[in-house]
């Protein structure tokens, strides 16, 4: 029965990770919004011919130019009418070669780890498990599932993010192999599980409040009788707790987006020292509410991404129920 709670999460996570893949690349591309790094002062130069110019704006006899207004952050809507204007229709799938793949070691992890541990901790008297028990399986399921799959998570991230950057910037990555392989070549394979103690944190999050949240609220509602246990009550309880877990996780998924994205030059000092430099650096410069940049496409994509997930899984487990 274990190897088959792996195989029911797997196809479930993969089809709606498919099914929603054009929301998550909103969401990337609205937390990468704002973002700045200081230049590095020792690659800045400034021309001879412009040098007394420069010095004589410092000393205030020629009038330094006012500093631009902030840009005006776009919506997710306006996000997504942007990408399609300037990478195309087919931009909006960036990347899901890699989702594809974080997906299946990712999610089929989680997902199977937490069904074993659901069956070996549930009460065979009253055929539930507590809540407690729910939420540290989740935690435990996550925390596998995100070491397993970080590869896959940092090249999704690039991936999604690239068609934001200058073309000269841009890393083209051809696919989820090529990217995994170039980074390992170019950057070490230490940078496949950049940012991994947020994927961890955030998977930890994600499963322990979408699992949970999933299975005790269908309980709820078969045991106070409200409904049947049928295809409304599926959706009913996995949209709630796609919103449990989007709030949950938000501000650890900005982070995480943030450093896996970073662009690190030899030689050069990396923009985030870590996770909390980056927190810390984000809120400084944008606010607090900048941890939950993003959070319309989060709950637009985590919404309908654990409703796929969870129908799915229902369904799935119906017809592989005699195997």
């Amino acid at each position: 029965m274990g190897v088959k709670g792996f195989v029911e999460g797997g196809i479930a996570s993969i089809i709606a990770g498919c099914f929603t893949h054009p929301l998550d690349l909103v969401k990337v591309r609205m937390q990468l919004q704002g973002e700045t790094h200081v230049s590095n002062p020792a690659k800045q130069t400034v021309r001879p011919a412009f040098a007394s110019v420069h010095t004589a704006a410092r000393r205030g006899s020629i009038p330094l130019a006012p500093p631009q207004p902030p840009a005006v952050r776009a919506g997710p809507i306006t996000v997504a009418v942007r990408i399609i204007q300037q990478e195309g229709v087919s931009a909006t799938f960036s990347g899901v070669s890699a989702t594809m793949l974080r997906q299946t070691l990712y999610s089929t992890t989680r997902m199977g780890l937490y069904d074993i541990l659901k069956q070996k901790w549930t009460d065979p008297t009253t055929r539930n498990m507590p809540l407690p028990r729910k939420i540290t399986a989740g935690l435990i399921a996550g925390a596998v599932g995100a070491a397993v799959g970080n590869p896959a998570d940092v090249a999704m991230v690039r991936m999604q993010a690239d068609g934001r950057l200058p073309a000269a910037q841009q890393r083209n990555y051809k696919s989820v192999v090529d990217a995994i392989g170039r980074m390992a070549k170019q950057e070490g394979v230490t940078s496949l599980w950049r940012g991994s103690s947020l994927t961890i944190n955030r998977a930890m999050l994600v499963t322990a409040s979408q699992l949970a949240s999933y299975d005790q609220i269908k309980e709820t509602i078969l045991d106070k009788g409200i409904m049947r246990d049928g295809l409304g009550t599926h959706v009913t309880a996995s949209f709630a707790a796609g919103f449990v877990a989007a709030v949950a996780s938000n501000p650890v998924d900005v982070i995480k987006t943030r450093v896996m994205n970073m662009k690190v030059e030899a030689g050069a000092e990396p923009p985030y020292s870590g996770a909390l430099d980056c927190a810390l650096k984000t809120v400084r410069s944008e606010g607090p509410m900048a941890l939950y940049k993003g959070f319309v496409p989060t709950i637009s994509r985590q919404g309908p991404f654990t409703v796929v997930l969870f129908v799915t899984l229902e369904q799935v487990r119906k017809l592989l129920k005699d195997f």
